[in-house]
């Protein structure tokens, strides 16, 4: 690993950790419900499930690179899948969500590390440093799975505790129909973005090997 892609992921990682935590105890200290339905409800964040993910690929990469789950997280399809799944974290909140609420002080800062920061970094990092050469259009299906178990989860949890993180899938105000609909058009736009970056990367790989080719003549 470059000491650049070295320093970058570890200054990433830092980033995120920060502000998963800081998220978690701003959450705790405004609590309104138990701890324990506090707690679930922070991890029924897409946002939170899907920076804790980029946070521990980067931690993974920095630290524990030649195990296991090292070689998980340096698989080209799974920086790709997980570029995706921050990249719409950022697309939807900057787009639909930042304008329904005004953070301030600690609130603020996290919000943007987490909606902001973070997505772009990563989305960075993927161009720059990420594996390409792998990607297949066969991995995009399963690239799908899990923001459409995350939209079961969350019409189903909703159901059983009348709680929605995001108002595009409040069943309460919105109905079955028209949240089920919302929920089915945000897999949608996960799988127009999955397509997108499993395109964009086989034609930056195949630039690559061009070039590394050219390079060797």
């Amino acid at each position: 690993m470059q000491r650049t892609q070295h320093l970058y992921l570890t200054v990433l990682a830092g980033l995120g950790w920060f502000a998963l935590i800081g998220q978690l105890y701003l959450i705790l200290a405004a609590r309104t419900v138990s701890i324990p339905e506090t707690l679930i409800r922070y991890f029924s964040f897409f946002t939170i499930q899907t920076n804790i993910l980029v946070a521990l690929c980067c931690t993974v990469l920095v630290w524990l690179p030649a195990g296991k789950w090292g070689r998980f997280f340096s698989r080209a399809s799974v920086q790709a899948a997980l570029t995706v799944y921050i990249g719409i974290v950022g697309l939807v909140y900057n787009t639909i969500l930042r304008f329904l609420w005004a953070p301030q002080g600690l609130q603020r800062g996290v919000d943007e590390l987490l909606h902001l920061v973070i997505p772009v970094l990563f989305i960075l990092y993927w161009l720059l440093y990420a594996p390409k050469k792998d990607l297949a259009w066969k991995q995009l299906p399963s690239w799908l799975i899990y923001p459409a178990a995350y939209m079961l989860y969350t019409i189903v949890h909703g159901a059983i505790t009348n709680y929605y993180p995001y108002p595009f899938v409040d069943v309460a105000v919105l109905g079955y129909p028209v949240a089920m609909r919302n929920a089915a058009g945000v897999v949608l736009l996960f799988l127009a973005a999955s397509a997108g970056v499993i395109a964009l990367g086989r034609a930056l790989a195949k630039r690559s090997a061009a070039a590394q080719e050219k390079v060797s003549l």
